[in-house]
């Protein structure tokens, strides 16, 4: 008689199952919705195929394909599976890696007589994998030992270098290991794999194969040039399509595009990589959001300060970043005998040293620094995007010194402000993420850490919101709460950061005076609220889609003469729109009213003003909103408009959330 095994469910229940019991099994037998569902399952904190066999006192979850951990397994089953259609249409084909990456994943190929993908060979790969899935190819796991692994891929070099990786110590994951296994879709195909995988390739089919690229064999510009074919897959039609639709959306709302469309600002080849210059409609963009922070700073207490560009390279010596963030510092300038110059790439340094050029009392504290401080960071060309990742950028930089006692409430007090602040910007779909300690980068004690890393922890949790970990992903000086924020299409984009950090003032010897006259050692908070001007305003822009607010539009109102003999009334309009702090003007150019209209709309102003001979009898404007479909509103009057669009400022809104409140004639 077969004996019976006990498995743990992750709600803490027990259930009681027959020897010899699959993980797949155990889906059906909980229910035949989440079998249906299910790609594989966690045993213990590892994911196995549905093929294993569950053992006595292990704790079991079944990931289903609707998940971000079931969807990973389902692009690494396709990017399998991709890699056999191209095997089949280039016989002879070698193949490296094919890892999944975000919302995604991609294979790399070397060809035969060094052949070239073209965007016309996805077609042809795509239909080519769906008739490997109807083929219902099984995913069988098999393990070999290291000769019997290089002998089975004796003409695939690859995976052959991966393999005596494995065998050498050289690979981090398999030191020193003496097996590796492979996954099998048919006879005729396997590729070296960890797993798990999907039962079989029929629980496969909504992808696509997004795009062709070159790169190089362990991204080393010294290796082969190999191609790459990027691509998606979901768990479902639906999920593909609407996956589809933000790309689409992504492109149409692209800050690099529309930044040249709106003429905000541009990337001069003269300049270099990464270096924007602002127009004064982005000038004007910058302005508002710099005046509007700069106001709510000084109604949360803090003080403002200025750094200079460079700085001597002792200062970044002693607070460690040559030695921990020295890849990214622009190289230095020989200067005053040979004195080693760097353009600065953090502000903190110079705000410890306000701190430190004079004695500090508790009384001081929380002594809160701020300051929109430009920073040099010598970002790949790689990696360059626009606004989003340059090489030169001004952080809304604050630091605050506090006593210990003082440090929780501080850190409340801030994550609320920052929190409020990007609510006010319009963003106000958040969640949290904790980043720890960094494996080999951090100074400092565990014991700092681990008290640092607690508070945050207690912090975010009374935020109410979702907290998400990022193991080892804090500054070298200290853990640091992230403000993740998803936009208008549901992406997500790391805001604000709060560092809470011992270590830097250790370095610095940074002291203060407390109430029992003895000297002690301050906390100190690291926060950037926007993160960088700059990658704010991208995200702004793409969130609106370059419809921004009014009051961050830099041009709220557009006012057109329907003609000449309207001209006079027109610049009277303007003049009541900005007496009362408007941003106006009047386009009054030979071009016809329809062309003058058109071209206000794709400038996306907010409030187009018509005005013609009936408004300069009664002293009123046709008012056509960004947001209106339909024909503009007649006879609208003049102060009563104006009034209007100066609270929708005030309240920081925009005229599609007052499409229904225009005034009437």
């Amino acid at each position: 008689m077969a004996g019976v095994i006990s498995v743990r469910l992750p709600d803490g229940s027990q259930r009681e199952l027959a020897e010899g019991t699959t993980a797949g099994d155990f889906a059906q037998l909980i229910g035949p919705r989440l079998a249906k569902a299910a790609v594989v399952a966690t045993v213990d904190g590892h994911q196995v195929d549905l093929s294993s066999v569950l053992v006595d006192r292990s704790e079991v979850a079944i990931v289903t394909a609707d998940s971000e951990a079931g969807r990973e397994v389902i692009r690494h089953s396709t990017a399998h599976v991709m890699a056999q259609a191209v095997l089949r249409l280039w016989p002879g084909a070698k193949y490296a890696i094919g890892p999944v990456i975000e919302n995604g994943f991609y294979y790399d190929f070397a060809l035969p007589g060094g052949a070239h993908f073209s965007d016309d060979d996805l077609s042809r790969i795509e239909a080519e994998m769906r008739a490997i899935m109807a083929e219902d190819q099984p995913f069988v796991r098999h393990e070999h030992g290291l000769d019997e692994g290089l002998a089975l891929f004796a003409d695939q070099p690859f995976k052959r270098e991966i393999i005596e990786a494995v065998g050498s110590g050289a690979n981090e994951v398999d030191a020193g290991g003496s097996v590796v296994s492979t996954y099998w879709n048919s006879d005729a195909f396997s590729d070296l794999c960890r797993g798990p995988h999907v039962p079989s390739t029929s629980r496969l089919g909504h992808f696509k194969l997004m795009r062709v690229a070159g790169a190089y064999w362990r991204g080393d510009e010294h290796n082969a040039q190999l191609q790459r074919i990027y691509g998606t897959a979901w768990e479902s039609e639906k999920a593909l399509n609407a996956y589809l639709h933000q790309l689409e959306e992504a492109e149409r709302r692209d800050h690099r595009k529309l930044g040249a469309e709106l003429d905000l600002f541009s990337f001069p080849e003269e300049i270099g990589s990464g270096l924007a210059i602002f127009h004064p409609k982005g000038g004007t963009i910058r302005r508002v959001m710099e005046d509007y922070s700069r106001r709510r700073h000084v109604e949360e207490g803090y003080e403002f300060v200025n750094s200079p560009h460079i700085t001597k390279g002792e200062l970044f010596e002693i607070s460690g970043h040559l030695e921990s963030f020295g890849e990214a510092i622009f190289p230095p300038m020989e200067v005053d005998g040979g004195a080693k110059y760097y353009l600065k790439p953090m502000n903190c340094p110079f705000h410890i040293l306000v701190y430190r050029s004079r004695q500090r009392s508790y009384r001081d504290l929380p002594l809160r620094l701020f300051e929109f401080g430009t920073v040099y960071r010598y970002e790949m060309s790689g990696v360059v995007h626009g606004l989003t990742r340059a090489r030169g950028f001004t952080q809304d930089d604050a630091h605050i010194f506090c006593t210990r006692e003082e440090m929780r409430g501080e850190l409340v007090r801030t994550t609320h402000f920052v929190l409020g602040l990007l609510r006010d910007y319009g963003l106000d779909d958040f969640y949290l993420e904790l980043s720890t300690k960094p494996v080999g980068k951090a100074i400092g004690s565990d014991e700092e850490w681990a008290e640092a890393t607690d508070v945050l922890r207690s912090v975010s949790e009374e935020m109410g919101l979702e907290l998400v970990m990022d193991e080892g992903g804090g500054a070298f000086y200290g853990p640091k709460i992230s403000v993740q924020a998803r936009d208008a299409i549901g992406r997500t984009w790391q805001m604000s950061t709060i560092q809470l950090d011992f270590n830097l003032p250790q370095r610095f010897e940074l002291e203060y005076v407390g109430a029992d006259n003895a000297r002690h050692r301050p906390i100190m908070i690291h926060r950037a609220l926007f993160g960088s001007v700059e990658r704010f305003m991208a995200v702004l822009i793409e969130h609106y889609a370059g419809a921004l607010p009014t009051w961050l539009s830099p041009e709220q109102v557009r006012v057109l003469p329907v003609s000449e003999a309207h001209a006079a009334y027109a610049e009277s309009v303007r003049e009541a729109c900005a007496s009362a702090g408007l941003r106006v003007s009047v386009d009054d150019a030979d071009d016809n009213l329809k062309a003058r209209i058109r071209k206000a709309k794709l400038t996306k102003v907010p409030y187009i003003v018509v005005v013609g001979p009936d408004d300069v009898a009664a002293q009123t404007v046709g008012v056509n909103p960004r947001s209106s479909t339909g024909q503009p509103k007649r006879g609208v009057d003049l102060i009563a408009f104006v009034d209007d669009v100066v609270a929708e400022v005030a309240r920081r809104e925009s005229p599609e959330d007052n499409a229904d409140k225009s005034p009437d004639p």
